[in-house]
């Protein structure tokens, strides 16, 4: 089970390559986000609630991808633009997560920080998994990369994830934190960076 210690450590680690990272990615991010206000016909940043550390609420950022309409679980990748489309696969739609890290909120790797009715309604051994920072990156992430087009092909995409791919993130998040090493947060870094 990861210890104080290591979540202290786990945080150093986050910051200090954030902030390397930052004067690198800056400009890009800026670039990003004109083009998809351009392209979405809205401001390019997108921002939500969502559930993290010990079931507190705070705002994710994100690129803004999706078209002004309402949206559905399963249908999100048709409601975006073409260039919404590439960057939802490449996942530099989340790039301004790296400001969720430096404020604390996020971890680079971690469980994904879920909506409410999900991580916050976990009972009993499950909750462990809110003992560390939801990240950008994780097994669960790396695992259902492809959730989108997974979630496309269902009947009922909703029921889906809520019986099979939530129940299954949950098991594999669980282990993480109960096999956390900084190794390990390492070794899913650097398979997030060249899997793309």
């Amino acid at each position: 089970m990861i210890t104080r210690s290591q979540l202290r450590v786990k945080r150093y680690f986050d910051f200090i390559l954030a902030l390397i990272l930052l004067p690198i990615l800056i400009l890009p991010i800026i670039l990003l986000i004109l083009i998809c206000s351009i392209d979405t016909k809205n401001w390019g940043v997108f921002s939500q609630f969502r559930v993290g550390q010990q079931g507190n609420l705070f705002k994710i950022y994100k690129l803004r991808t999706l078209k002004e309409e309402k949206h559905h679980l399963g249908q999100l990748d048709r409601s975006a633009t073409s260039f919404g489309k590439f960057l939802r696969r490449t996942k530099l739609d989340e790039l301004p997560q790296i400001f969720n890290v430096l404020k604390g909120d996020m971890s680079f790797v971690g469980p994904r920080p879920d909506l409410q009715g999900f991580a916050d309604e976990l009972e009993g051994d499950d909750r462990k998994i809110l003992i560390v920072k939801p990240g950008i990156t994780g097994p669960a992430t790396l695992k259902y990369r492809d959730e989108e087009r997974v979630l496309e092909r269902q009947k009922d995409p909703e029921q889906y994830n809520r019986t099979i791919i939530w129940v299954d993130k949950v098991k594999i998040n669980k282990k993480y934190v109960e096999n956390y090493s900084f190794y390990l947060d390492l070794k899913f870094i650097i398979k997030s960076t060249f899997n793309k």
